[in-house]
């Protein structure tokens, strides 16, 4: 059957509304999970039924929930999810007034951070570097052309054969490891620049932080994070910092921890020389003000929502289309063939879990404790609306509760849409509100006149 066959099968069904509406309970993600089932919604003290959802009644005899993957290219609807939970967790801790989080926190000393990872051989960039000789190879040292900013070779090296592809998994392994020791070391440098001892420190200025993992085009991760400072009290959850504590000793202290903290990798199967592994050397550090930018400034609206494009990211962008770029194809034989050559207790021996990765282990977004909301917590406060309108709905119905038990028994029944026009229609229909939210959005908007009113 042809896509369109069966998009109008399933525009012709007689159940076509009680699809449309399942689609639409989860958001109309593209890949979600099948399950079999029923839940009862039940009356805790009296055990009276208030509701039952019996999955074998919905169309195709299923029910659906949200695949939940942060990837846009698996799935649009539940990455849109994603990158909005992550916006409201970067923000709330940036800019404050949401989340639990007071606006005080928009005072803090506070800077967006980018670290960068090394040179592993040069490669092709936007940027025409000076002709440095030719290596062993014939090929030039550096990148001479003038590349488009969509042209296909970007980040691709130079000469295949000079770069250090070991180096470059190697780094990318232990990049976790690196930025653990990256926010020790940034205490230890914030005492230093207010002229303090580590413990004397501490009781009066907290790092805090939120960051996200992003691929460069030449398969290296980056971090970019929002560095917060906060002061230290037992009656404040985000106290000010004291007045003397200002972006600049932030700054400094950054700057100066990138450029100390290093790291011992583990030898790669049979090498001798042993691996310093450093951030590179490009190192951005900007102050973040509220809202507007100021003097050059970046907002705490303009970081967010940039952390929160790249929190949905993954390895599949870099790969082209068809997954055509010999150097990723390179990097991922590289990840193989280490952890091929490691034993069950070698240093690498979990490097082919990460293959797929190009070596890197760690979570793509993470912050500090005290830095703001949790993911979970979002994701449990949609769940506590949902709950409240199954109240609202028994009440209307009659009932007089203050609460429900929900009690359900699920088995999983597979992946995905059962059809590619099941596919098409959700992914459409997800496209579409996301359209009708943004246009609404804009429209509601104050305007700058507005704000400034």
């Amino acid at each position: 059957m042809s896509l369109a066959e069966s998009v109008a099968a399933r525009l012709r069904s007689a159940d076509f509304d009680n699809w449309m509406a399942g689609a639409a309970r989860t958001g109309f993600c593209t890949k979600p999970v099948r399950l079999a089932g029923s839940s009862t919604t039940l009356n805790p003290h009296s055990g009276e039924v208030i509701r039952e959802f019996l999955g074998a009644t919905q169309p195709d005899g299923l029910t659906y929930t949200r695949c939940g993957n942060r990837r846009a290219r698996r799935c649009e609807s539940c990455s849109h999810e994603y990158k909005g939970d992550t916006w409201h967790m970067i923000m709330a801790g940036a800019a404050g007034g949401m989340k639990g989080v007071p606006e005080t926190v928009g005072d803090h000393p506070m800077a967006f951070v980018t670290l960068t990872a090394p040179s592993f051989g040069s490669v092709h960039s936007t940027t025409r570097s000076r002709l440095r000789g030719v290596c062993a190879h014939g090929r030039p040292r550096g990148c001479t052309g003038a590349h488009e900013a969509d042209d296909s070779v970007l980040g691709d090296p130079v000469c295949e054969d000079c770069y250090d592809y070991v180096g470059h998994i190697v780094w990318q392994f232990h990049a976790p490891e690196l930025w653990r020791r990256f926010t020790i070391q940034l205490r230890r440098s914030l005492a230093r620049e207010l002229g303090l001892t580590q413990r004397e420190a501490a009781q009066i200025v907290r790092v805090q932080f939120a960051k996200v993992a992003e691929f460069q085009r030449r398969g290296a991760v980056h971090f970019h994070a929002i560095i917060r400072l906060d002061g230290v009290s037992e009656s404040e959850q985000f106290p000010p910092t004291p007045a003397g504590v200002t972006e600049t000793h932030l700054a400094n202290a950054v700057r100066a921890a990138a450029r100390s903290v290093s790291f011992e990798a583990p030898l790669v199967n049979g090498e001798q020389t042993r691996r310093i592994l450093r951030w590179g050397a490009q190192l951005d550090v900007q102050p973040i003000v509220r809202r507007e930018g100021l003097d050059g400034a970046l907002s705490d609206r303009a970081v967010a929502a940039y952390i929160a494009k790249y929190a949905t990211k993954a390895t599949e962008d870099l790969d082209g289309a068809g997954g055509l770029r010999i150097h990723i194809h390179r990097i991922k034989a590289t990840a193989q063939l280490i952890a091929s050559g490691e034993g069950a207790d070698g240093p690498y021996a979990l490097l082919s879990k990460w293959v797929h990765m190009l070596g890197f282990r760690g979570h793509f977004s993470s912050k500090s404790r005290r830095y703001s909301v949790t993911l979970g917590s979002l994701r449990g406060a949609r769940r506590r609306w949902r709950l409240e309108r199954v109240i609202e709905r028994a009440r209307a119905d009659g009932h007089d509760l203050e609460e429900v038990l929900v009690i359900g028994s699920w088995s999983f029944a597979g992946m995905g849409r059962r059809t590619d026009g099941d596919r098409a229609l959700a992914t459409e229909a997800a496209r579409a509100v996301r359209e009708w939210r943004d246009a609404r959005r804009v429209r509601f908007e104050p305007t700058k006149g507005e704000k400034d009113a």
